[in-house]
């Protein structure tokens, strides 16, 4: 048995550009473009204090871009011109177009350095819409 079986793999991180509607599992580094909130709901002293916000975030690396949607806390780490690491990312459609997600069982967290990369912006994958086909055998 090795002795360090105990270690964790490092983990392998997708570009943008290779995202599909339907998949999950993605640990990517983006760059935040721009970033707005949607929903701001609740309050302080609320029940159990609960507030809801989520925003709608452009983020990117050197082969295109994404919306993510953040929610709660992860608005507070997408702030544009931020790197942020996201772990276990899926992919949810939502009219027909893909939007970037993290759920409870994924990471956001701001990259320990900021990325070298310029965020290619003509690339929009929100952008391409996707139709639901299904195939009859």
């Amino acid at each position: 048995m090795a002795a360090d079986s105990g270690a964790r793999r490092q983990p392998t991180f997708t570009k943008v550009d290779q995202l599909r509607p339907g998949t999950h599992g993605h640990n990517l580094i983006i760059k935040v473009v721009d970033s707005k909130m949607v929903v701001q709901r609740g309050r302080e002293g609320g029940p159990q204090g609960r507030q809801m916000r989520i925003a709608e975030c452009l983020v990117g690396d050197e082969t295109g871009i994404i919306v993510f949607t953040a929610r709660n806390d992860q608005v507070d780490v997408m702030k544009p011109g931020a790197t942020v690491e996201l772990r276990n990312a899926k992919i949810d459609m939502f009219k027909g177009s893909m939007r970037l997600a993290v759920d409870k069982w994924g990471i956001v967290k701001a990259a320990e350095s900021p990325a070298e990369f310029t965020v290619k912006e003509d690339n929009n994958l929100s952008l391409i819409e996707f139709e639901l086909v299904t195939v009859v055998e």
